[in-house]
């Protein structure tokens, strides 16, 4: 065997064991989205009913709270950017660092200073790289959020916005994650949870009345308030923003599962278009073996025939 034709063969045995594992990660993934799926589907009516109760609680009151009330002149923000632990899942990580840096710049041209809390390895060693300061950051439960992983990013950002600025609190609290649209899909968001916008509020929890069947338009229920509105505003923050960032984590996971999908179903794809490459260069190359040992056998044959005449003459 020559030697072109062997390089050829290893190369086609080891791109065929990427292949294997490219489309082993491609079913992994696709049952995880699975799973995924049903997780987002059963935390948005909790999430949709708790930003209903705290709409109902803020415009039926004149309480002023952190929850909802806009500060005079807002100065600090928190943005919680949310990416993936792992890799090899396309432009994931990456068009979700885009948009939170472009949020960033845009908070920084209003005059505030922003706090980065960063979850997932990738976030985390793209500002470590070049060197930038993270308030907090959390990792290892990308791919499979619970709401005590929620609890536990949520509450450094309360206590943030709880603080006054000058001991280090936050007037704003923005989160970007990846929303999860459908299965080919994924696009990056940038929400303000605190504080709560009563008219978008509103406005999301009819589009999720809607979507479930809800009369279209409809109206909040009254509350009576015991102790107080503050108390009960008080007790709803941190349910409020742990159901948010719980959410939040869900859909980025099942944007990340869908992502890493399509990444090793088109590395799958060029594995396959890459074997069948290397499998004709490796057929020429065996039949330029053959037909060179064909003219080397013919040419020995006819050198033979040759001289076998000679001496009988």
């Amino acid at each position: 065997m020559g030697a072109q034709l062997r390089v050829y063969k290893r190369r086609i045995k080891s791109v065929t064991a990427t292949k294997k594992i490219t489309k082993a990660m491609e079913m992994i993934a696709a049952s995880r989205i699975v799973k995924a799926q049903r997780q987002v589907a059963a935390s948005t009516p909790y999430a949709t009913e708790l930003t209903r109760a705290v709409t109902a609680v803020a415009t039926g009151s004149a309480t002023k709270h952190p929850l909802t009330t806009e500060a005079a002149s807002p100065s600090r923000a928190a943005v919680l950017l949310i990416t993936s632990d792992r890799g090899l899942a396309g432009g994931y990580s990456s068009n979700a660092i885009k948009s939170a840096e472009q949020l960033t710049e845009r908070l920084r041209g209003e005059g505030k200073e922003v706090d980065t809390y960063i979850v997932g390895r990738k976030g985390v060693a793209y500002y470590s790289f070049r060197e930038r300061a993270v308030a907090d950051s959390w990792g290892g439960f990308t791919d499979n959020p619970t709401y005590a992983d929620a609890k536990r990013v949520a509450e450094p950002l309360i206590a943030a916005i709880e603080r006054e600025t000058a001991e280090g609190g936050v007037d704003e609290l923005h989160i970007v994650f990846t929303e999860f649209i459908s299965m080919m899909t994924q696009t990056p968001v940038q929400n303000r949870l605190l504080p709560l916008s009563l008219d978008e509020a509103a406005e999301t929890v009819t589009s999720a009345a809607d979507a479930a069947g809800g009369t279209k338009g409809e109206i909040l229920p009254l509350f009576d308030f015991e102790p107080s509105a503050e108390d009960v505003l008080d007790a709803l923050l941190p349910r409020y923003v742990e159901s948010r960032v719980y959410n939040a984590l869900l859909q980025a996971a099942a944007s990340k599962h869908a992502a890493t999908r399509r990444a090793m179903k088109s590395a799958t794809d060029n594995a396959g278009e890459l074997i069948k490459t290397l499998s004709r260069l490796a057929n020429a190359a065996r039949q330029a073996e053959i037909t060179q040992e064909i003219s080397e056998i013919v040419g020995g044959a006819s050198a033979l025939a040759d001289a076998t005449a000679g001496s009988d003459r």
